[in-house]
C-alpha cells in the first residue's frame, strides 16, 4: 500500500452525452468513502458539452473537472469551431489536457502547444501537459531527443511551472494495449523529472485495472491519465484501488 499522493486523470475522449454523468454516481460514492481520498485528487476530462453539467454534478465533492484541450487565443476572436482556455474556465473547468498525441497528430506543433500553455496559465487553468514518442522515433531510439524537444519548446518562457503536470504518454501505448517496460519506464520518468525540476509526472497509455499492478511497481510514477478505462466507473475505481492495496 502506499501513501503517495497521486493523480487519477479520466480522458474521456469523444465519448460521452448527459446521459454519461450518471456513471459518475459510483464514483461518487466510492470517493466520499475511499480511506486513502486525501492522498488523491481526480480528475474528469470528458467532451466541452459536458463540462459545466458535470461540473455542477461533481461540485463539493473535491473531484475536479478538465477539457481535453483548448485555443491558443486567451481572448474572443474570429476562430469558428474553437473554445478557448477564458471560456472553459467559466464552464466551470479546473484544468486542460494540452499536447496530446492524438491533437499533435492533428497539426499541434510544440510552438502552438507552448501557446496555448501559455493561454491556459494565464486564464488560471492547471495543465496536464502530454508528451511522447512515435514506434519509430522509439525503434530508432530518439525517446530521449523526442521528449527533451517537447519539453524544450512547450515550457518555453513559462517560469511558474507549479500548476502544469507531465504525462509522458508514449504513442504507440495508446490503445494498444502495451505499456513499457517497467525499467524503460522508470528511466524515462527519471529524465523527464531532471529535465523539469520539482514537477509532477504522470504515465498514460492503455492503463487498465489488469496492468495497474505492474505500473505501480514504479515508484517515480505521480499518477495515470486514463483514457478507455476511465468510461467505465467499475474499471476507474478498480485502478485506484489497487494503487492503494
Amino acid at each position: 500500500m502506499t501513501n503517495k499522493y497521486m493523480y487519477f486523470i479520466a480522458n474521456w475522449k469523444m465519448f460521452g452525452g448527459k446521459n454519461s454523468l450518471n456513471s459518475l454516481d459510483k464514483v461518487i460514492k466510492f470517493f466520499k468513502s475511499f480511506k486513502k481520498k486525501n492522498f488523491i485528487k481526480i480528475i474528469y476530462c470528458p467532451p466541452n458539452t459536458l463540462i459545466n453539467p458535470m461540473s455542477h454534478k461533481l461540485k463539493n465533492t473535491r473531484i475536479f473537472v478538465g477539457s481535453q484541450n483548448c485555443h491558443e487565443n486567451e481572448k474572443s476572436g474570429p476562430f469558428t469551431g474553437f473554445v478557448n482556455s477564458a471560456m472553459l474556465k467559466d464552464a466551470g473547468a479546473k484544468y486542460v489536457i494540452l499536447g496530446h498525441s492524438e491533437v499533435r497528430q492533428s497539426g499541434d506543433s510544440n510552438k502552438l502547444i507552448n501557446q496555448k500553455i501559455k493561454s491556459a496559465t494565464k486564464s488560471g487553468l492547471s495543465v496536464i501537459f502530454c508528451i511522447g514518442e512515435t514506434i519509430q522515433e522509439k525503434r530508432k531510439r530518439m525517446t530521449k531527443k523526442v521528449l527533451d524537444q517537447q519539453i524544450k519548446i512547450g515550457l518555453r518562457k513559462i517560469g511558474n511551472r507549479k500548476n502544469i503536470l507531465i504525462a509522458y504518454e508514449p504513442v504507440w501505448a495508446i490503445g494498444s494495449g502495451i505499456i513499457p517496460k517497467p525499467s524503460d519506464l522508470f528511466q524515462t520518468i527519471n529524465f523527464i523529472k531532471k529535465k523539469v525540476k520539482n514537477i509532477k509526472v504522470l504515465y498514460g497509455g492503455s492503463v487498465s485495472s489488469k496492468n495497474i499492478d505492474q505500473l505501480n511497481s514504479i515508484n517515480n510514477i505521480d499518477g495515470y491519465l486514463i483514457g478507455g478505462a476511465s468510461q467505465d466507473s467499475k474499471k476507474f475505481i478498480d485502478i485506484i484501488k489497487k494503487t492503494y492495496n
